[in-house]
């Protein structure tokens, strides 16, 4: 992370803060060792993006989803846990952000897609959904392509909404993976421009009907 992209600092984290943050084009994580206090606010100057029809899928991807099953919402405790794993490189989600984010989908704003092999979790994400906005927080990965697997079903939902508000997925930061995948980078100022339009749109309103 770049601390140019920091907005604000405090030591408050709730719910209804972090959807309003989310709203504002802002996410929180936290400035100290594996994601502990203070929390920053941040709102990166290229925002990562993926926009409706964009995201690649190569044909050995489209042959690998046949042989997982998926959920959503099913197991949205697992799938943070797993995310949370305090042995993946560059863990930052403290049980404080479990607590909020479990809070908020409790709430019905917080969403999880699980991708499963013969009943067994193998991968998944979970993101904060409202209007045409998916914002994106963390996915992972048990066996190969379990997690572009998931993010292939979320596009897929997403793409079922008969909408003219085009949906966008928040990455936050672009990286080498996510753009290998069809994200990409936009300006801060782009992506708040986008987020203005996208967040009368009727895309969240989907993973209640799940």
């Amino acid at each position: 992370m770049d601390l140019g992209d920091l907005r604000a600092v405090g030591t408050a984290l709730s719910a209804s803060q972090v959807l309003s943050a989310y709203r504002a084009g802002l996410f929180p994580m936290g400035l100290g060792e594996s994601g502990a206090g203070p929390i920053g606010w941040w709102a990166p100057r290229r925002r990562g993006v993926l926009r409706t029809g964009e995201l690649r899928v190569a044909k050995s991807l489209r042959r690998s989803a046949r042989r997982f099953e998926w959920s959503v919402d099913q197991r949205f405790p697992e799938v943070i846990a797993a995310c949370a794993d305090s042995g993946r490189s560059g863990a930052w989600i403290t049980p404080a952000v479990v607590d909020i984010y479990s809070e908020l989908h409790d709430r019905g704003h917080a969403h999880s897609v699980e991708v499963l092999r013969e009943g067994e979790l193998v991968g998944g994400l979970y993101g904060v959904a409202f209007g045409s906005v998916f914002a994106g927080e963390s996915m992972f990965h048990r066996v190969s392509d379990a997690s572009k697997v998931a993010l292939l079903r979320l596009v897929e939902i997403l793409d079922a909404v008969n909408s003219e508000v085009p949906w966008i997925i928040d990455t936050q930061w672009q990286t080498p993976h996510l753009e290998s995948l069809g994200v990409s980078e936009i300006d801060g100022f782009e992506y708040l421009q986008a987020l203005g339009r996208a967040e009368s749109g009727p895309h969240s309103q989907v993973f209640l009907t799940q």
